[in-house]
C-alpha cells in the first residue's frame, strides 16, 4: 500500500484553484498539471508499506491531538527549488503555529509505527504542477506572475486523513482509508 496523511481541501478552494489551472493548462498543455480532485495538503508521506503495518499506523495516528482546530489560508504561488529552475509549481498555505505542530505530531506518531522520519523540514503547500525539464515557458511565467498573490480561500478543520494512493497510467487515484479527529469539533 502507498500511503500518506493529509488535510482535505474544501470544494470552494478546489474550484478556485481549478479555474486558475484551466487557464494555465491552455497556455502550457504539456506541463504535468495536478488534477484538481487530487489536491490535498500532505502532512506526512508514508510511502509503500505492507498491508500488515496498516493497523499499527492507524492506531498511532488515532492518538494525535491538538488543543484546537486549525484555520488555513490558501494564498500565493511559487516554485521549488526556485523560479529560475522550477521543478514544482505550488499554491501557498498560511496556517497558524498549530499546522507545523500537527505535522510534527503526525510525524512522531508515524515513527512509532515504524515509518522513517522525514529528513526535509515541513513546508506546507499544494503541488499544482511538475516541470521536467525544470524550465518555465515565457507566457506561462507571465500569467503566474499576474496571479502571484491570488487568494484561493480558507479551511477550518479538526480532522486529518490517512489516504491510499494507487498509481495508474491515467494518474494517481486516492482513497481515504480513515479519518482522524485531532481536536474537538467546534459548534
Amino acid at each position: 500500500m502507498r500511503l500518506f496523511v493529509a488535510l482535505e481541501i474544501p470544494s470552494a478552494v478546489r474550484e478556485n484553484i481549478a479555474a486558475l489551472l484551466g487557464s494555465l493548462r491552455a497556455i502550457s498543455p504539456h506541463t504535468r498539471w495536478v488534477r484538481p480532485e487530487n489536491l490535498h495538503l500532505t502532512l506526512k508521506f508514508i510511502g509503500e508499506v505492507p498491508e500488515a503495518k496498516l493497523a499499527g499506523i492507524r492506531s498511532a495516528l488515532a492518538g494525535v491531538r491538538s488543543d484546537q482546530s486549525m484555520t488555513i489560508e490558501f494564498r500565493g504561488l511559487g516554485f521549488f527549488p526556485n523560479e529560475k529552475h522550477p521543478r514544482v509549481f505550488w499554491a501557498g498555505i498560511e496556517g497558524g503555529p498549530n499546522l507545523k505542530s500537527l505535522a510534527a505530531e503526525v510525524e512522531r506518531a508515524a515513527e512509532t509505527a515504524g515509518i522513517p522520519l522525514e529528513q526535509r523540514p515541513f513546508s506546507p503547500h499544494l503541488t499544482l504542477a511538475r516541470f521536467e525539464p525544470p524550465r518555465l515557458p515565457g507566457e506561462l511565467h507571465a500569467t503566474i506572475q499576474e496571479n502571484a498573490e491570488r487568494d484561493f480561500g480558507s479551511l477550518r478543520t479538526h480532522q486529518f486523513h490517512l489516504i491510499e494512493s494507487k498509481l495508474k497510467p491515467s494518474g494517481a487515484e486516492y482513497t481515504t482509508v480513515e479519518s482522524f479527529s485531532f481536536a474537538a469539533a467546534e459548534a
